[in-house]
């Protein structure tokens, strides 16, 4: 479902006309992919989990855990899957982690996806921001998506359980806003949290240093396993829609690239472990194939084949729908070594009867 392109998005285009031929090329034709029912995705590169923080809500714990016998992708395997990733016109890459000022072939890993290429965002926690910030803009990443959790430095840090974090992150904020390094805040909100003084304050906050907001809504995975309390519902989702016409604010169903594409997973987003495996989304613990065995392409087209992800949904079912998370995750996934494979997960009814989504 197409729609026009907000002011921010056509700003983006320009951007990317003048500086980045070649992404803004690929990124002018998703409406035209999207209508032939192929995927524009955004590749989250899960590249390392070593990390400066041991946050509450940490969702990624258990591949930390699950590392025994497994084979690390590599700046070569990060490059071969950006080389079919810009064959199949896809545009956006987000080095992710763990923490990826910790990484220490971070510049390896900017030069294998190719910056030319792809338009490169960066997850950080802020802790070493504001010293790695200039470096990283020098090498070719494109923004920087903070994480921060609260608005009260002592909450934060005990969340992230490190002294001293919220300073630091303001200090990276500070830092990119110096040397021009484009940034947005991402936060985690639960039901309790979205409709809170607390979070329309954390909101105005950021927005007021002319920095959008961008929500990660809990999801019953990680830290958060089994506490399905905390996700919101259509109604929830209806008050955040209200805010996002007052304030700098987005989600993941937010319309963006003038799509209205609903739930994102593999028709416009995907993860890919440390090992190489890939999932629907960083929090749907389920591997829909490996690119150090198959190609990316292919692994692709087949995540489109399951109807959650090939067809339309206005829903994040991972954040907002408890039946489909009980049966597709705390019954296959919970207590398993993650990912688990698709096979494991989905059954014959869970395959699409057409072969691209109902738009």
């Amino acid at each position: 479902m197409a729609e026009k392109l907000s002011a921010n998005e056509q700003a983006g285009r320009n951007y990317l006309k003048e500086t980045k031929p070649r992404v803004f090329e690929k990124v002018s034709k998703f409406t035209e992919k999207y209508n032939r029912g192929e995927s524009i995705a955004i590749i989250q590169l899960q590249y390392r989990y070593m990390c400066n923080m041991l946050c509450e809500h940490c969702s990624i714990e258990a591949y930390q855990k699950n590392a025994a016998g497994k084979r690390n992708i590599t700046p070569a395997d990060v490059k071969k899957l950006a080389d079919q990733a810009d064959e199949m016109g896809l545009a956006r890459f987000v080095i992710s982690g763990g923490e990826p000022t910790t990484f220490p072939d971070l510049d390896e890993v900017v030069e294998a996806i190719g910056p030319e290429r792809f338009f490169i965002n960066s997850d950080s926690n802020g802790y070493l921001l504001a010293e790695k910030a200039e470096h990283m803009k020098k090498i070719g990443i494109d923004r920087i998506q903070l994480s921060i959790d609260s608005l009260n430095p002592e909450e934060h840090d005990a969340f992230r359980r490190k002294p001293g974090a919220w300073q630091r992150a303001m200090d990276g904020i500070k830092e990119c806003k110096r040397i021009g390094l484009p940034l947005y805040i991402q936060t985690v909100v639960t039901k309790e949290r979205l409709h809170s003084q607390e979070f329309l304050d954390f909101v105005k906050f950021y927005n007021d240093m002319d920095l959008m907001v961008f929500i990660t809504f809990a999801k019953p995975i990680g830290a958060y396993e089994g506490h399905f309390e905390s996700m919101i519902d259509q109604k929830d989702l209806e008050f955040e829609r209200e805010l996002e016409k007052k304030y700098r604010l987005c989600t993941h169903l937010t319309p963006g690239y003038g799509l209205h594409m609903g739930c994102i997973g593999v028709k416009g987003f995907v993860s890919v472990t440390q090992y190489g495996d890939v999932q629907p989304c960083p929090y749907f613990h389920c591997s829909i194939g490996n690119i150090l065995d198959t190609p990316f392409k292919d692994i692709i087209e087949n995540g489109m084949r399951i109807k959650y992800f090939g067809e339309h949904y206005d829903e994040c079912f991972l954040a907002q729908d408890v039946p489909w998370v009980k049966k597709y995750v705390a019954d296959k996934i919970y207590g398993q070594p993650v990912p688990v494979p698709y096979e494991k997960v989905f059954g014959e009814e869970d395959w699409t009867q057409h072969p691209y989504w109902k738009l």
